[in-house]
Protein backbone atom coordinates (compact mmCIF):
# COMPACT_ATOMS: atom_id res chain seq x y z
CA UNK A 1 0.00 0.00 0.00
CA UNK A 2 1.09 3.37 -0.82
CA UNK A 3 0.69 5.79 1.80
CA UNK A 4 2.82 8.50 0.33
CA UNK A 5 0.11 11.80 -0.96
CA UNK A 6 0.29 12.30 -4.88
CA UNK A 7 2.45 14.85 -6.26
CA UNK A 8 1.09 17.74 -7.61
CA UNK A 9 1.17 18.58 -11.13
CA UNK A 10 3.38 20.70 -12.70
CA UNK A 11 1.34 23.68 -13.51
CA UNK A 12 2.81 26.09 -16.29
CA UNK A 13 5.15 26.00 -18.97
CA UNK A 14 9.14 25.85 -17.98
CA UNK A 15 11.19 28.77 -19.39
CA UNK A 16 12.99 26.31 -22.07
CA UNK A 17 9.77 26.24 -23.37
CA UNK A 18 8.55 29.55 -23.23
CA UNK A 19 11.97 30.25 -25.06
CA UNK A 20 10.89 27.85 -28.35
CA UNK A 21 7.19 27.48 -28.18
CA UNK A 22 5.77 28.06 -31.41
CA UNK A 23 4.31 31.36 -32.60
CA UNK A 24 2.40 32.69 -35.39
CA UNK A 25 3.88 35.86 -35.51
CA UNK A 26 7.31 37.15 -37.15
CA UNK A 27 10.54 37.31 -35.46
CA UNK A 28 10.86 41.12 -35.73
CA UNK A 29 7.18 42.14 -35.64
CA UNK A 30 7.74 43.90 -32.13
CA UNK A 31 11.47 45.15 -33.32
CA UNK A 32 11.97 48.70 -31.34
CA UNK A 33 8.63 48.59 -28.95
CA UNK A 34 8.81 49.04 -25.36
CA UNK A 35 6.68 46.98 -23.28
CA UNK A 36 6.25 47.54 -19.23
CA UNK A 37 4.66 44.11 -17.68
CA UNK A 38 3.30 44.00 -14.13
CA UNK A 39 3.51 40.81 -12.92
CA UNK A 40 6.29 39.45 -14.95
CA UNK A 41 8.30 37.40 -13.25
CA UNK A 42 5.96 34.14 -13.45
CA UNK A 43 2.86 32.77 -15.01
CA UNK A 44 1.27 34.33 -17.54
CA UNK A 45 3.19 37.78 -17.16
CA UNK A 46 6.20 35.56 -17.85
CA UNK A 47 5.06 34.21 -20.72
CA UNK A 48 4.25 37.40 -21.86
CA UNK A 49 7.50 38.90 -21.30
CA UNK A 50 9.38 36.16 -23.05
CA UNK A 51 7.37 36.22 -25.92
CA UNK A 52 7.11 40.07 -26.28
CA UNK A 53 11.24 39.63 -26.11
CA UNK A 54 11.44 36.79 -28.76
CA UNK A 55 9.54 39.17 -31.34
CA UNK A 56 12.25 41.85 -30.94
CA UNK A 57 10.81 43.95 -27.99
CA UNK A 58 12.40 46.42 -24.99
CA UNK A 59 10.46 44.41 -21.81
CA UNK A 60 10.58 45.87 -18.40
CA UNK A 61 9.05 43.42 -15.91
CA UNK A 62 7.59 44.31 -12.21
CA UNK A 63 6.86 41.81 -9.34
CA UNK A 64 7.21 41.87 -5.09
CA UNK A 65 9.49 38.97 -5.23
CA UNK A 66 13.05 40.08 -6.77
CA UNK A 67 14.74 36.72 -6.49
CA UNK A 68 11.83 36.35 -9.17
CA UNK A 69 12.37 38.24 -10.97
CA UNK A 70 16.33 38.25 -11.55
CA UNK A 71 15.91 34.54 -11.80
CA UNK A 72 13.32 35.34 -15.03
CA UNK A 73 15.95 38.38 -16.04
CA UNK A 74 18.78 35.14 -15.95
CA UNK A 75 16.67 32.50 -17.76
CA UNK A 76 15.80 35.24 -20.59
CA UNK A 77 19.36 36.14 -21.02
CA UNK A 78 20.58 32.84 -20.90
CA UNK A 79 17.93 31.33 -23.10
CA UNK A 80 16.80 33.92 -26.20
CA UNK A 81 19.73 36.30 -25.64
CA UNK A 82 17.16 38.98 -24.44
CA UNK A 83 17.93 41.74 -21.74
CA UNK A 84 14.52 42.06 -19.80
CA UNK A 85 14.89 44.71 -17.16
CA UNK A 86 13.07 44.82 -13.73
CA UNK A 87 12.15 46.82 -10.70
CA UNK A 88 10.87 44.59 -7.29
CA UNK A 89 7.59 46.85 -5.85
CA UNK A 90 4.30 46.97 -5.41
CA UNK A 91 1.57 48.05 -7.50
CA UNK A 92 -0.50 49.09 -5.02
CA UNK A 93 2.00 51.77 -3.76
CA UNK A 94 0.57 54.37 -5.69
CA UNK A 95 4.60 56.47 -5.22
CA UNK A 96 6.04 53.31 -6.42
CA UNK A 97 4.28 53.07 -9.58
CA UNK A 98 5.44 56.81 -10.57
CA UNK A 99 8.51 55.35 -9.51
CA UNK A 100 8.13 52.14 -11.76
CA UNK A 101 6.67 54.98 -14.85
CA UNK A 102 9.31 56.93 -14.50
CA UNK A 103 11.89 54.77 -14.83
CA UNK A 104 10.71 53.10 -17.85
CA UNK A 105 9.71 55.94 -19.57
CA UNK A 106 13.47 57.37 -19.18
CA UNK A 107 15.30 53.54 -19.25
CA UNK A 108 13.63 53.01 -22.94
CA UNK A 109 12.77 56.74 -23.64
CA UNK A 110 9.28 56.23 -23.79
CA UNK A 111 6.90 53.34 -23.58
CA UNK A 112 4.54 51.58 -26.02
CA UNK A 113 2.45 48.90 -24.65
CA UNK A 114 1.64 49.02 -20.76
CA UNK A 115 0.37 45.50 -19.64
CA UNK A 116 -1.49 45.17 -16.58
CA UNK A 117 -1.26 41.77 -15.64
CA UNK A 118 -0.12 41.74 -12.01
CA UNK A 119 -3.29 40.19 -9.71
CA UNK A 120 -4.54 37.64 -7.15
CA UNK A 121 -6.97 36.98 -4.78
CA UNK A 122 -8.26 34.06 -2.52
CA UNK A 123 -10.86 31.72 -2.87
CA UNK A 124 -13.52 32.35 -0.14
CA UNK A 125 -17.65 32.63 -0.15
CA UNK A 126 -18.34 36.35 -0.23
CA UNK A 127 -20.66 36.48 3.15
CA UNK A 128 -17.37 35.59 4.83
CA UNK A 129 -14.89 38.51 3.44
CA UNK A 130 -13.02 40.61 5.81
CA UNK A 131 -13.01 44.28 5.46
CA UNK A 132 -9.24 44.45 4.76
CA UNK A 133 -9.13 41.26 2.65
CA UNK A 134 -11.91 42.92 0.02
CA UNK A 135 -9.83 46.10 0.23
CA UNK A 136 -6.75 44.15 -0.43
CA UNK A 137 -8.51 42.63 -3.53
CA UNK A 138 -10.11 45.69 -5.14
CA UNK A 139 -6.56 47.61 -4.08
CA UNK A 140 -4.58 45.09 -6.27
CA UNK A 141 -7.06 44.26 -9.14
CA UNK A 142 -8.93 47.43 -9.08
CA UNK A 143 -6.74 50.29 -8.05
CA UNK A 144 -3.45 49.30 -9.16
CA UNK A 145 -3.88 49.12 -12.82
CA UNK A 146 -5.71 52.58 -13.09
CA UNK A 147 -2.80 54.19 -11.18
CA UNK A 148 -0.85 52.60 -14.07
CA UNK A 149 -3.00 53.07 -16.54
CA UNK A 150 -3.70 56.62 -15.70
CA UNK A 151 0.01 57.60 -15.11
CA UNK A 152 1.32 55.99 -18.32
CA UNK A 153 -1.50 58.10 -20.22
CA UNK A 154 -0.51 61.57 -18.54
CA UNK A 155 2.66 60.17 -20.24
CA UNK A 156 1.83 59.92 -23.27
CA UNK A 157 -0.23 62.66 -23.64
CA UNK A 158 2.59 65.12 -22.11
CA UNK A 159 5.26 63.63 -24.85
CA UNK A 160 2.40 63.85 -27.58
CA UNK A 161 3.52 59.90 -28.15
CA UNK A 162 0.77 57.83 -28.80
CA UNK A 163 0.33 54.33 -26.35
CA UNK A 164 -1.42 51.14 -25.64
CA UNK A 165 -2.85 49.76 -22.37
CA UNK A 166 -4.01 46.05 -22.13
CA UNK A 167 -4.99 44.72 -18.81
CA UNK A 168 -5.38 40.99 -18.07
CA UNK A 169 -8.94 40.67 -16.02
CA UNK A 170 -9.57 37.02 -16.17
CA UNK A 171 -12.84 35.79 -16.74
CA UNK A 172 -15.81 37.42 -15.06
CA UNK A 173 -18.61 38.29 -17.50
CA UNK A 174 -20.93 35.30 -15.89
CA UNK A 175 -19.19 35.92 -12.04
CA UNK A 176 -16.91 33.59 -10.16
CA UNK A 177 -18.35 32.18 -6.92
CA UNK A 178 -15.92 32.33 -4.46
CA UNK A 179 -14.36 34.86 -6.24
CA UNK A 180 -17.04 38.10 -5.79
CA UNK A 181 -14.05 40.62 -4.46
CA UNK A 182 -12.10 39.90 -7.75
CA UNK A 183 -15.02 39.54 -9.81
CA UNK A 184 -16.16 43.25 -8.99
CA UNK A 185 -12.31 44.61 -9.52
CA UNK A 186 -11.64 42.76 -12.58
CA UNK A 187 -15.33 43.93 -14.03
CA UNK A 188 -14.31 47.63 -12.94
CA UNK A 189 -11.22 47.56 -15.17
CA UNK A 190 -13.04 46.61 -17.77
CA UNK A 191 -15.64 49.50 -17.73
CA UNK A 192 -13.40 51.79 -17.27
CA UNK A 193 -11.45 50.50 -19.64
CA UNK A 194 -14.00 51.06 -22.03
CA UNK A 195 -14.49 54.38 -21.03
CA UNK A 196 -10.65 55.88 -21.05
CA UNK A 197 -10.57 54.03 -24.88
CA UNK A 198 -13.18 56.46 -25.79
CA UNK A 199 -11.34 59.64 -23.51
CA UNK A 200 -8.44 58.87 -24.95
CA UNK A 201 -9.02 57.72 -28.42
CA UNK A 202 -8.15 61.17 -29.72
CA UNK A 203 -4.88 61.36 -28.04
CA UNK A 204 -3.92 58.03 -30.09
CA UNK A 205 -4.31 55.67 -26.76
CA UNK A 206 -5.69 52.79 -26.92
CA UNK A 207 -7.14 50.56 -24.07
CA UNK A 208 -8.23 47.02 -23.91
CA UNK A 209 -8.17 43.50 -22.07
CA UNK A 210 -7.44 40.16 -22.25
CA UNK A 211 -10.27 37.81 -20.27
CA UNK A 212 -8.43 34.20 -19.80
CA UNK A 213 -10.38 30.97 -18.50
CA UNK A 214 -9.17 28.68 -16.95
CA UNK A 215 -5.33 28.46 -17.60
CA UNK A 216 -2.88 26.50 -16.39
CA UNK A 217 -0.05 28.53 -14.27
CA UNK A 218 2.20 27.93 -11.33
CA UNK A 219 -0.56 29.50 -9.24
CA UNK A 220 -3.32 26.99 -9.43
CA UNK A 221 -0.41 25.11 -6.93
CA UNK A 222 -2.16 27.08 -4.52
CA UNK A 223 -5.69 26.00 -4.64
CA UNK A 224 -7.21 23.29 -3.40
CA UNK A 225 -7.09 20.06 -5.40
CA UNK A 226 -10.32 19.16 -5.60
CA UNK A 227 -10.93 22.37 -7.20
CA UNK A 228 -8.37 22.43 -9.94
CA UNK A 229 -9.12 18.65 -11.41
CA UNK A 230 -11.66 19.70 -12.76
CA UNK A 231 -10.51 23.31 -14.20
CA UNK A 232 -10.46 21.08 -17.82
CA UNK A 233 -13.96 20.27 -17.55
CA UNK A 234 -15.25 24.02 -17.19
CA UNK A 235 -15.34 24.64 -21.14
CA UNK A 236 -16.63 22.69 -24.10
CA UNK A 237 -12.78 22.13 -25.22
CA UNK A 238 -12.64 20.14 -21.88
CA UNK A 239 -9.30 21.41 -21.41
CA UNK A 240 -7.33 23.97 -19.85
CA UNK A 241 -5.20 26.90 -21.88
CA UNK A 242 -1.82 28.21 -21.15
CA UNK A 243 0.07 30.83 -20.40
CA UNK A 244 0.84 31.65 -24.21
CA UNK A 245 -2.09 31.19 -25.51
CA UNK A 246 -2.63 34.52 -23.51
CA UNK A 247 0.78 36.52 -24.28
CA UNK A 248 -0.05 35.80 -27.99
CA UNK A 249 -3.07 37.22 -27.40
CA UNK A 250 -1.39 40.18 -25.73
CA UNK A 251 0.85 40.46 -28.72
CA UNK A 252 -2.26 40.73 -31.30
CA UNK A 253 -3.63 43.47 -29.46
CA UNK A 254 -0.34 45.46 -29.05
CA UNK A 255 0.96 44.85 -32.37
CA UNK A 256 -0.02 46.76 -36.14
CA UNK A 257 -2.55 43.97 -35.74
CA UNK A 258 -4.31 45.76 -33.04
CA UNK A 259 -4.14 49.38 -34.35
CA UNK A 260 -7.53 49.63 -34.91
CA UNK A 261 -9.14 47.94 -31.96
CA UNK A 262 -9.99 49.83 -28.56
CA UNK A 263 -12.38 49.49 -25.79
CA UNK A 264 -12.30 45.75 -26.50
CA UNK A 265 -12.35 42.30 -24.15
CA UNK A 266 -10.73 39.69 -26.09
CA UNK A 267 -11.87 36.49 -24.16
CA UNK A 268 -9.37 33.97 -24.57
CA UNK A 269 -11.44 30.86 -22.41
CA UNK A 270 -12.03 27.68 -24.87
CA UNK A 271 -15.77 28.86 -24.59
CA UNK A 272 -16.65 28.99 -20.81
CA UNK A 273 -18.57 31.84 -20.80
CA UNK A 274 -21.03 29.58 -22.80
CA UNK A 275 -20.72 26.68 -20.54
CA UNK A 276 -19.12 26.08 -17.09
CA UNK A 277 -18.29 27.66 -14.07
CA UNK A 278 -14.73 27.83 -11.97
CA UNK A 279 -15.19 26.88 -8.38
CA UNK A 280 -11.86 27.56 -7.33
CA UNK A 281 -12.44 26.75 -3.54
CA UNK A 282 -14.03 23.51 -4.87
CA UNK A 283 -17.87 22.52 -5.62
CA UNK A 284 -20.30 22.82 -2.61
CA UNK A 285 -21.79 19.66 -2.55
CA UNK A 286 -25.30 21.02 -2.76
CA UNK A 287 -24.10 22.22 -6.37
CA UNK A 288 -22.62 19.04 -7.45
CA UNK A 289 -25.17 17.86 -9.91
CA UNK A 290 -23.82 19.11 -13.22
Amino acid sequence: MNDQSPQKPNWGLTPEELATHKTIFAPDLLEGQRFLITGGSKGMGKAMAFLCARLGAKVMICGRREELLQETQSQAKELIGADIRYRAMSVRDEDQVDALLDETFEEFDGLDTLVNNAGGQYPQNAIDFTRKGWKSVLDLNLNAPWWLMQGAAQRWRDRGAPGHVVSNVAHVERGMPQAAHTCAARAGVIYLSRTVATEWGPLGIRVNCVAPGAIATEGLSDYPPEATQRFNNVNPMFRMGDSWDVAEGVVYLSAPSGDFITGEVLTIDGGMRMWGTVWPAGVPEKFQTY
